[in-house]
């Protein structure tokens, strides 16, 4: 479970961990990565991808997106792109090229993304397509999340059936929106104009979250470095799983001011 080098500029400083487990699959298909920009501290791209589609399908998926996140990342200028652009050309070029190998294959790869990009001044633009997630904490309290392109959440909205039933839904699984499918994804992108000390942010696939509430994310992000978060949500996540789990993946961002 590696942990990524902190990143800092006059007033912050960034603490960052990934964590990966294949749970009790046969294949890992979850892929993450936490960039940092190579010549502007304080900027920071979180990226996770959750494939579906036979044993390699899925993970050919999931490493394209994170082959084309740290390709247009490396190019990417903070004080003169734009943040939002990066994000929706990394989901629509990853698409493209699922698809192409959909075609040169019998597979057919598919992917979820969740992804963030926090910028040397504090604020974060966040994109995602399927059901991974971007959690927003301040502190232990959850702000926001992002709202998963499923079948189930389109019930949850239609008032069909409560949120607090999603999880244990028999169609719980299935989406409608991803990379990879005929249909473009969803550019669902989301602005936090500003971060503060002892924000977290949390990328997740579902074999996390299905298994916390906001309010036990919440207070393990704030309570432990993310390090630490990290180990104790997948540890966590396996043990409530009870045999059956999915794999698992999380990428983790705290703010902090320097010194703190």
């Amino acid at each position: 479970m590696p942990q990524a080098p902190a990143a800092n500029d006059a007033g912050f400083r960034l603490l960052a961990a990934t964590g990966i487990h294949r749970g009790d699959r046969a294949y890992q298909q979850d892929q993450v990565r936490i960039l940092g920009h190579a010549h502007v501290a304080g900027c920071v791209l979180a990226v996770l991808a959750d494939g579906m589609g036979g044993k390699s399908g899925g993970r050919k998926a999931a490493d394209q997106v994170i082959l084309t996140a740290e390709q247009l990342f490396e190019r990417y200028a903070p004080r003169r792109d734009d943040a939002r652009a990066l994000l929706e050309q990394i989901v629509m070029e990853a698409h493209l090229m699922i698809k192409l190998t959909a075609i040169t294959s019998e597979e057919e790869p598919h992917s979820t993304v969740a992804a963030f990009l926090i910028g040397p001044a504090r604020g974060c633009d966040v994109i995602h397509a399927g059901d991974s997630r971007v959690y927003h904490f301040r502190g232990a309290e959850m702000l926001s999340r992002t709202i998963d392109h499923s079948y189930v959440q389109r019930l949850v909205d239609e008032g069909t059936i409560a949120e607090a039933d999603a999880n244990a839904h028999a169609q719980s699984n299935l989406l409608t929106g991803c990379l990879g499918t005929q249909q473009d994804p969803p550019l669902a992108v989301k602005r936090i104009d500003g971060l503060e000390f002892g924000d977290s942010l949390l990328a997740c696939s579902d074999g996390l979250w299905h298994y916390f509430t906001p309010r036990e994310l919440g207070a393990i992000v704030h309570t432990l470095p993310p390090r630490e978060a990290s180990e104790m949500l997948i540890a966590k996540a396996r043990q409530r799983a009870r045999g059956s789990g999915d794999n698992v993946s999380l990428a983790l961002v705290r703010v902090e001011a320097l010194g703190g």
